[in-house]
């Protein structure tokens, strides 16, 4: 019974998982619902992430399978029971009492959700996954294989940098826990000794109150995060803050702000003094802004729901000193973390966010006052994300300058520019650009 009731619950969180993001949302959420006991639970997650990692390698069969130039096309229920099964029976040791419980919970959960028709087709398939070889047939291949990685992010990484396999060893490691200090609440020192007190193995940021951790630490359990004194992020997407230098009292526009991280992080910096408008479209994910917020004790944030590329007209004109975009974007840069993007950007994807993002470069200049200071930054590794839309936006203002950042990553694409790699840096990939409008700071 145990085991048919983590079957279900990963058939769920999978198609679940399709629907929102990050995916490991899509999981606590499922796991939750099932009570999963902790054995059992431990065996779930380690083959849910294996899902992920190898989703595009079981699409590509997939697609053999049934004929379909999609997997998209095919009904979620039995899209998701595929590659589930391949997980199972390519990369799991599971007896064969167990075998026929599997086989038989999901035609049994595709026959109640989709088409008795569905259900047969995926009976019959069973003995022919197992009998299917996974083997790469060429050297892009066998790099997709060994790292579980699309063929277009190598192509596109390949595009970059030389030391290609330097970095998907990196992103293919066991992340650390990130963890920033609320410096309005606690400081180095306190978290420090925290961390210490619990034997935790831990590294500290040379350049900001952070730390990333090495052992598991239960969030929902943990004193200094419930209290707001720490919060999750990235050493690199902290750094974006910081690269904009806001000052006390000064007036900040945090375009695309939920759920927050960044938004505490500029009021911590400004100590708490002066205004933060925080825009975002997504209602839910403000309300979590609202919460890391409350939590963070910052009082100078005022929540804007609404598309950034109407800010100008909502808001204003040249009234901001400074404004922080981290523009939606692919989120190449983050696959260490989630897994499913590994397979699932397509080049229409970066086209789509290069448009939107050159759209909110415009709205964020408006603005800016003469003098003020936009920092761009993607969590994507894409140069049409990144350098393509900073030489656009440079041609089409003359009024712009890019200011160069004396930052501790690598330089970008264009000189100024700032580039952190998972590789070299060992956080996520970041690019940032620092903008002044013409006038004074």
């Amino acid at each position: 019974m145990s085991l048919r009731k983590a079957i279900k619950a990963l058939l769920d969180a999978l198609i679940l998982s399709e629907r929102i993001k990050p995916a490991q949302d899509a999981k606590r959420r499922i796991f939750r619902k099932y009570r999963l006991r902790e054995g059992l639970e431990k065996f779930a997650t380690a083959v849910f992430y294996g899902v992920l990692r190898r989703m595009g390698i079981y699409d590509e069969k997939i697609k053999e399978l049934t004929g379909s130039k999609n997997v998209y096309l095919l009904d979620e229920t039995l899209r998701n029971a595929l590659r589930l099964t391949f997980e199972l029976l390519k990369y799991r040791t599971l007896s064969s009492k167990q075998r026929k419980l599997v086989r038989s919970v999901l035609a049994g959960e595709i026959r109640k959700r989709s088409h008795p028709y569905a259900s047969m087709f995926f009976w019959d398939s069973w003995d022919t996954i197992k009998t299917m070889e996974l083997v790469p047939r060429n050297k892009t291949e066998e790099l997709v294989y060994k790292y579980f990685v699309s063929s277009l992010y190598i192509k596109k990484l390949s595009e970059l940098i030389d030391d290609v396999e330097a970095y998907l060893q990196e992103v293919n490691k066991v992340p650390p826990i990130p963890l920033r200090v609320n410096t309005l609440k606690s400081s180095r020192k306190e978290i420090r000794k925290i961390l210490q007190e619990r034997n935790l193995r831990f590294t500290e940021s040379p350049y900001l109150p952070h730390f990333k951790v090495y052992d598991a630490i239960d969030l929902e359990t943990f004193q200094p995060f419930k209290e707001g004194k720490v919060f999750v992020q990235e050493e690199a997407a902290a750094m974006a803050s910081l690269f904009l230098g806001p000052q006390p009292g000064q007036t900040i526009v945090d375009m695309a702000a939920a759920p927050g991280g960044k938004t505490v992080h500029l009021a911590e910096l400004m100590e708490n003094r002066g205004k933060i408008y925080a825009v975002d479209v997504d209602e839910e994910r403000m309300e979590r802004l609202k919460e890391i917020v409350r939590r963070a004790g910052v009082t100078i944030v005022e929540p804007v729901v609404m598309d950034g590329r109407d800010a100008p007209r909502e808001l204003g004109e040249a009234f901001a000193d400074g404004v922080l975009l981290d523009a939606p974007c692919t989120s190449s840069g983050t696959i260490q973390r989630n897994p499913e993007l590994r397979w699932r950007i397509m080049e229409e994807d970066i086209r789509a966010f290069a448009s939107l993002q050159r759209e909110l470069l415009e709205a964020s200049w408006k603005l800016l006052k003469p003098g003020g200071r936009l920092l761009y930054a993607t969590c994507s590794i894409f140069r049409e994300e990144n350098e393509d839309n900073i030489e656009w936006f440079l041609k089409n203002h003359k009024e712009a300058k890019l200011l160069p950042i004396d930052g501790p990553y690598d330089e970008g694409l264009i000189p100024g520019t700032q580039r952190a790699w998972p590789h070299r840096h060992h956080t996520i990939g970041f690019f940032y650009a620092l903008l002044e409008k013409e006038g004074g700071f």
